[in-house]
């Protein structure tokens, strides 16, 4: 069993009631046994974790969040990463509700950037401290597999010291389907062009009642999405998890996403190879979007107490990031206090959620006082933090 924390944590006094009167209010006995279990190193099983979303205060679920981090980092500091978004398409198949992105294949708007303007893209990260891309699009289905291997090797033999993380469940997954083989073979051969991570892109909400609803169903369900990533750290490449939410999922399917990564991480640990990173949710951004105005959306405090349960809940997972893109650099700064212990990218380039409303900013030196302001000390790092070695991350610092 992975365990919350490498020690106990010291049990806090409070007065609680049998149970809580209000959902929130505080002082419910299930809760003061949830975390005191979690204190004493047990995991916590699916019942607790949707105990704490639906009686502890946000407080209480921080304060057990950040005690958790605390134990697994014992240094108090949080890291970053100055990278870059590269969306090499934005043309694609699939009608996501959530999604102001996408163009449809012939739209005015639609394109595919050429490789000699993702160049140029990736010659600015390098000159702003930049160590790695983040390279992700939109279904395209006329472009041949032969692009993509293309688009690496470039990427790997004419900047090998920016590290390629690149393509989402649903663009292997669509891959595979389209050259009719298999998740492991699209993966094996993207690699082999250059291929060092995958992203955690197009999770959502891994519960395929939520994804049929939001029309993410068709593009990856669920079993896909933990596939791609199974398969990844099978062949030695780390990913990262996410999770966007506020898209009028319950509480009890949020907790089945964290199962879903929670699981997929125990069996890649088991085998020893690669797996997650981090774990990294954000909020649905609703501007310009098929869902506007149809959901009641996660504001800050949602926010913070699901970032806290998770932290909680994926005691498997070495890091949680805190999401100052989607909630501001206010919200970013409490998050390291609940359980967050990174704060992701300065985000040179981001157009997926900016498309959606979302247009927070942050340079590097506003994410070093942001970090520093909040009490710890700013580490920067590389995409997979310290698993990779080669050279776009060899000169960064070890974790």
């Amino acid at each position: 069993m992975f365990t919350a924390s490498a020690a106990p944590l010291a049990p806090a006094d409070s007065a609680v009631l049998p149970n809580a009167p209000v959902p929130g209010l505080g002082g419910s006995r299930r809760v003061a046994a949830a975390l005191a279990r979690v204190r004493g190193g047990a995991r916590l099983t699916f019942d607790e974790g949707l105990t704490l979303f639906r009686e502890a205060t946000v407080l209480e679920a921080g304060a057990a969040a950040d005690a958790v981090r605390r134990v697994k980092h014992l240094v108090d500091r949080v890291t970053y990463q100055v990278d870059r978004n590269i969306n090499y398409t934005n043309v694609c198949i699939y009608r996501c509700a959530f999604c102001a992105f996408y163009r449809p294949a012939g739209d005015a708007e639609g394109y595919v950037l050429p490789f000699e303007e993702i160049g140029r893209k990736v010659e600015e990260t390098i000159a702003l401290g930049g160590t790695g891309i983040l390279l992700q699009g939109g279904i395209h289905a006329e472009l041949p597999f032969s692009f993509y291997e293309e688009m690496l090797s470039f990427l790997r033999e004419k900047y090998p010291q920016v590290h390629r993380h690149a393509f989402s469940a649903p663009e292997i997954h669509f891959l595979a389907k389209k050259e009719k083989t298999t998740i492991a073979d699209v993966l094996a051969r993207l690699q082999k062009a250059g291929l060092q991570s995958v992203p955690g892109g197009g999770a959502e909400i891994l519960e395929d009642g939520v994804r049929k609803r939001i029309w993410a169903l068709t593009k990856a369900p669920t079993l896909k999405w933990a596939e791609v990533h199974r398969e990844a750290h099978r062949l030695g490449m780390p990913t990262t998890a996410t999770m966007m939410f506020g898209v009028g999922e319950t509480h009890e399917q949020r907790l089945q996403h964290f199962d879903v990564v929670r699981r997929v991480q125990d069996a890649s640990l088991a085998e020893g190879v690669e797996s997650f990173t981090a774990f990294i949710p954000w909020t649905f951004q609703e501007e310009n979007t098929a869902m506007d105005g149809t959901v009641e959306t996660a504001g800050g405090t949602d926010y913070l107490r699901t970032l806290a349960i998770a932290r909680l809940y994926l005691d498997n997972v070495p890091h949680m990031q805190g999401s100052w893109l989607t909630q501001g650099a206010k919200i970013g700064s409490v998050a390291m206090s609940f359980g967050a212990d990174d704060l992701g990218s300065i985000m040179i380039e981001e157009n997926v959620v900016a498309a959606a409303g979302s247009h927070n900013k942050m340079g590097e030196e506003g994410m070093l006082a942001l970090i520093r302001d909040a009490g710890f000390t700013p580490v920067k790092r590389g995409s997979v933090y310290d698993r990779c070695r080669e050279a776009c991350c060899r000169d960064l610092p070890a974790l």
